[in-house]
């Protein structure tokens, strides 16, 4: 049903507070949604795991992160982890990226 006129007089004090939980950190008026920092925690905890892997074998290492259609995980990532490149969605690679990688890569 709905609620009576009642029910809404003795509850009329009642405020509702709406909180967004998404990793993607893509709501705006918030500077962090609910379980971005999380997330962050998770992400950098595994590149600690494998960088050391990576290092003593001297292999690259390809990691994807969660995020949709929002580049925020991918690129506050790779800044904190010291990434030589990032792919994110507000920010496509050129034509030519392939080029460019394997450049990086020889060198």
């Amino acid at each position: 049903g709905g609620i009576t006129a009642e029910e809404a007089k003795k509850s009329s004090y009642l405020n509702i507070v709406g909180m967004v939980g998404s990793i993607d950190n893509d709501f705006c008026g918030t500077d962090m949604t609910i379980g971005t920092d999380s997330a962050l925690h998770r992400i950098m905890e595994i590149v600690d795991a494998i960088t050391t892997t990576a290092q003593s074998h001297q292999r690259t290492f390809v990691l994807e992160v969660m995020g949709r259609h929002c580049g925020y995980l991918a690129l506050i990532t790779a800044l904190a982890c010291g990434a030589d490149w990032v792919f994110i969605p507000e920010c496509p690679p050129e034509d030519d990226w392939e080029d460019h990688l394997c450049r990086r890569l020889t060198e």
